[in-house]
């Protein structure tokens, strides 16, 4: 079924970058998901995906559900991801439908909502200026309809594949068919830069302080985002790596929609970390991770 929501291309950086800008970054858990091990590590051999899915369900583990809140000294404050509605603390099947609605096992609290977070930061929800989405799938895309007067960044590919997809590739069209400003970067664009080890990059602001990396491979549009701290950069690699022990090796998560460009966006992100050993990398849904991150990274 087509969407109604008509994005405009990411042409230009959007307004508020200043030159020499550096940024605080604030991860918020919005809502964890229950999920096999086999979530994060691929097992071998025929029959995987069942297989992994299957798994006892004493043996499975807490994924964390994030979003990010960027602190801009000029721009205000922007997000990564919009983590989960606050309607599915009370009722998962309103965002999420009637079947995963009641087939995932979701813990959320109200105030896990990223609008109670902010509020409790004394950060006005209706101040959020921007959002970069990593990618629509509905645990990332579930809170979108929060933030109707910001502009979203989201990948012209990541879009396409959305839009003609549906809850079997993990998109549900009503979290993000609204009449919000969306902007697509095209990266395939013929003008569109690198940035360190990543081949394909656009600046958001202009100011160097949030860039965004195509990152695809779990899905066909994923993108990350690497913000430059006082003195150091951090990447959020969002699901284009699912922990951060997969970066040195060879796994794959139980699900990806290109092994092959999967792999090859792990390798940016392996040659990314070499190259800048002091960088802080966060993939989305790294269990054992989250409980050691900082409150904030600035």
């Amino acid at each position: 079924m087509a969407v109604a929501a008509e994005p405009k291309p990411f042409v230009h950086a959007l307004p508020g970058g200043s030159e020499g800008a550096t940024v605080r970054v604030r991860p918020l858990l919005t809502a964890e998901i229950m999920a096999p091990p086999a979530f994060w590590v691929r097992p071998k051999g025929r029959l995987a995906v069942p297989r992994g899915v299957l798994a006892r369900r004493s043996t499975w583990l807490a994924c964390p559900v994030p979003a990010f809140l960027i602190d801009h000294p000029t721009a205000g404050s922007l997000l990564v991801d919009t983590g989960m509605h606050a309607s599915v603390a009370a009722d998962p099947t309103d965002s999420l439908g009637p079947v995963f609605g009641r087939v995932l096992d979701i813990r959320m609290r109200p105030e896990q909502a990223v609008p109670a977070q902010l509020e409790a930061l004394g950060v006005d929800p209706h101040a959020v200026t921007a959002v970069v989405m990593t990618h629509l799938h509905y645990d990332h895309a579930s809170g979108i309809a929060q933030f109707p007067q910001a502009t979203f960044v989201v990948s012209a590919a990541e879009w396409a594949a959305a839009t003609r997809g549906d809850l079997r590739q993990g998109y549900r069209h009503r979290q993000f068919d609204h009449a919000v400003d969306w902007r697509t970067v095209d990266y395939e664009h013929p003008g569109i830069d690198s940035f360190a080890t990543f081949g394909r990059s656009v600046d958001l602001l202009g100011d160097g302080s949030i860039r965004l990396v195509f990152t695809p491979g779990h899905t066909p549009g994923h993108q990350s985002v690497i913000v430059r701290l006082h003195d150091r950069e951090l990447l959020l690699a969002g699901d284009a790596v699912y922990r951060r022990e997969a970066i040195a090796g060879d796994e794959l998560p139980l699900v990806s929609d290109d092994d092959h460009v999967y792999r090859r966006t792990v390798r940016e992100i392996r040659d990314y970390v070499q190259r800048t050993p002091n960088a802080v990398v966060i993939p989305s849904h790294d269990a054992g991770l989250w409980p050691q991150l900082a409150e904030v990274y600035s």
